[in-house]
């Protein structure tokens, strides 16, 4: 028989995933990811949940722990708190700080489940590896999942090749109210439980308050890209991306208004009125930290610039291991620090991160 670890959230996905890999016949252990603690990490502004009798993080195990007594496979824990710290949370504080808007499930998945905890499945002897993401993968290449609302390759599209050897995505198949479905007819105890928001596996925060527990305000000016006059001030460029238009920070306008760039010498966040404004718009972006998971490597394909945003014809050239540019047609708020998947037909073919936006051969409204 063959043994597979699974990581146990505590969450539905999860839970199905086990129940299904034990089905088709697998020998099934359980693994719990403990990454986050609010008392050691000073996780105290933004926090909902400092006077909850059990942190969210407990409770998510005690649901893995039900879930896994309910199908008999045995659950092991372990504590990545210094690790996720120092490959995750470390690269999403240092990205704020240039004002960057930074995805920390992709650094998440690279280092944390698709690295430490294969490590740490393999010393339980395991031979093969399963998480619930929603996702399929053959010969170590990533494609989509059948859920297309669900997919979750755009978070995985910085694991490497080698990463995918012997992992199962057993929900790649599968809609989520299917999954449901099955968690509901096999009577889970977690089959109502509400899907983890926020911050990988920090949770939901208040963001702004949240960020003051580890870099401090910094405020400056707020501009009107049309006018260049002051119409507000802002208490620090990392608290806001480009494409926001609640919480800005201005009010008494009628027209809507959106972030539409940042200078951080000048510590400016520029701000444009109107629905359409072209200065949302590019035409191209500077890449780094490109990692391809498949061998292809084609000059046009398509490419998502955010989960669950739109899909876009692009097309690539290609200038060193560490970077390419994508090109493209008038795309809204492609954000610096949020990573650009790129997808041939049904296959993620990896990813990188943004870097510059460009429109007409030009840097827009974003300089460190």
């Amino acid at each position: 028989m063959k043994k597979v670890c699974i990581g146990m959230s505590g969450g539905v996905d999860s839970a199905v995933a086990a129940y299904l890999l034990k089905n088709e016949g697998y020998e099934v252990i359980g693994l719990f990811m403990r990454n986050w603690d609010s008392t050691v990490n000073n996780d105290i502004k933004g926090n909902p949940n400092l006077n909850n009798d059990i942190c969210p993080q407990e409770q998510d195990y005690n649901d893995a722990l039900r879930v896994c007594k309910q199908l008999d496979i045995p659950l092991y824990r372990v504590d990545f708190i210094k690790e996720y710290w120092d490959y995750v949370f470390t690269y999403f504080l240092n990205e704020l700080k240039l004002g960057r808007t930074p995805n920390p499930d992709l650094m998440c998945n690279k280092y944390i489940k698709f690295d430490l905890f294969i490590k740490e499945a393999k010393k339980l002897n395991a031979e093969y590896f399963a998480t619930g993401h929603y996702a399929n993968t053959h010969d170590n290449r990533l494609y989509k999942a059948v859920d297309q609302n669900k997919d979750q390759t755009y978070f995985l599209a910085q694991i490497s090749n080698e990463q995918l050897q012997n992992v199962i995505f057993p929900l790649g198949n599968i809609e989520k109210k299917e999954v449901r479905k099955i968690a509901k007819e096999q009577n889970l105890v977690n089959a109502s439980k509400k899907d983890s928001t926020g911050i990988c596996f920090i949770g939901e925060r208040n963001f702004q308050k949240f960020v003051q527990n580890y870099l401090q305000k910094n405020p400056g000016n707020i501009i009107d890209i049309e006018s260049k006059k002051i119409i507000g001030t802002h208490d620090g460029l990392m608290y806001y991306t480009i494409g926001q238009r609640r919480n800005v920070g201005i009010s008494g306008y009628s027209k809507r208004h959106y972030v539409v760039g940042k200078n951080s010498l000048k510590n400016e966040l520029y701000v444009a009125f109107g629905d359409d404004s072209k200065y949302l718009l590019s035409d191209e972006c500077l890449l780094d930290n490109v990692n391809f998971i498949s061998p292809l490597r084609p000059n046009k394909c398509s490419a998502k610039f955010r989960y669950r945003g739109e899909e876009y014809p692009v097309s690539i050239k290609y200038l060193n291991n560490n970077e390419i540019i994508v090109k493209y047609k008038n795309v809204k708020s492609v954000t610096p620090g949020q990573a650009c998947a790129l997808y041939l037909e049904n296959e993620c073919l990896g990813s990188g991160i943004i870097k510059e936006v460009r429109k007409n051969n030009q840097k827009i409204w974003y300089i460190n």
